[in-house]
């Protein structure tokens, strides 16, 4: 089976700061063979495993749109598909519900600001339906006024003969 770059940095990571868990611990968590952490261990001994850069963007550098397509992903396997396809992802277990959680949480916020700027556009188009509507009156009363004027010019006294 192939492990990810970015997994096996983690692992011999999780060996080496580790140091009261021995490689057969770290095994025995991860599933995999003690053979195997040994060979990554001289690898990385080797200067062939960098686990600094691994090459592969870490748990926290992935987007929510990648976040949330291995979220989607990983629903859709069986319990025994789930751990090989943690480790060829690079991940563990316990990053799906957090990032179940996060993304639930950033859905909530976008909701909460839609409404508040659905809340905000109602009132501005209230205020100016008041405003239009307030100049659709004062534009009825000039016409009215303009009519008379037209219609009766000494109405207003201001007969320019006299």
């Amino acid at each position: 089976m192939r492990y990810s770059t970015g997994f096996q940095a983690s692992v011999v990571r999780k060996v080496l700061q580790r140091g009261d868990k021995s490689v057969y611990q770290v095994s025995k968590e991860t599933g995999i063979s003690s053979t195997t952490i040994h060979s990554w261990m001289l690898r990385h001994k080797a200067g062939k495993l960098d686990l600094d850069t691994a090459g592969e963007p870490t748990v926290s550098q992935r987007s929510p749109g990648e976040k949330l397509a291995l979220l989607l992903e990983s629903k859709t396997l069986g319990e025994e598909d789930l751990g090989e396809w943690l480790r060829r992802q690079g991940l563990h277990s316990e990053h799906l519900p957090l990032w179940e959680q996060e993304l639930t949480g950033m859905a909530n916020d976008k909701q909460g600001e839609i409404r508040n700027e659905n809340s905000a556009l109602r009132k501005e188009n209230k205020r100016l339906e008041k405003e239009l509507a307030r100049k659709e009156k004062a534009l009825a009363e000039v016409a009215v006024l303009l009519t008379l004027k037209k219609n009766h010019p000494n109405l207003f006294g201001q007969d320019e003969d006299n």
